[in-house]
């Protein structure tokens, strides 16, 4: 079973694709901010098949997040899609040298089909 580490701090959109997820055959490791990620990773990092960043969180921010991953030899492999409201995502996504993105409100369709691409 491919492992999904959802970053988001929103707890009802976490929780809701985590759920979209999981129904979806994919275990999902939950994060509220970029720490608790961090977090995570470094106990599951080699069960984590990609990770799913929202940019805009507390305590930690997707940037910030993603800055520590690149720099890590153990993880940085590891694909990452962002999420974000925002209208600069294209750009972050190419700043930040991440697989891909997926706009928010994420649509269910497109989201599982990125995580399937990029988690094989």
């Amino acid at each position: 079973m491919k492992v999904v580490m959802l970053v988001e701090d929103d707890d009802e959109t976490r929780e809701a694709l985590a759920t979209i997820l999981e129904e979806a055959r994919y275990r999902v490791l939950r994060a509220a901010n970029g720490a608790a990620a961090w977090s995570l990773l470094q106990d599951h990092g080699a069960a984590c098949d990609i990770i799913l960043l929202d940019l805009m969180m507390p305590v930690m921010n997707g940037w910030d997040f993603r800055r520590k991953q690149r720099e890590s030899a153990s993880f940085s492999s590891i694909p990452v899609l962002l999420m974000s409201a925002g209208g600069n995502i294209a750009s972050s996504c190419v700043d930040l040298g991440t697989s891909d993105y997926i706009a928010k409100p994420v649509e269910v369709a497109e989201l599982l089909n990125k995580i399937q691409r990029y988690c094989s």
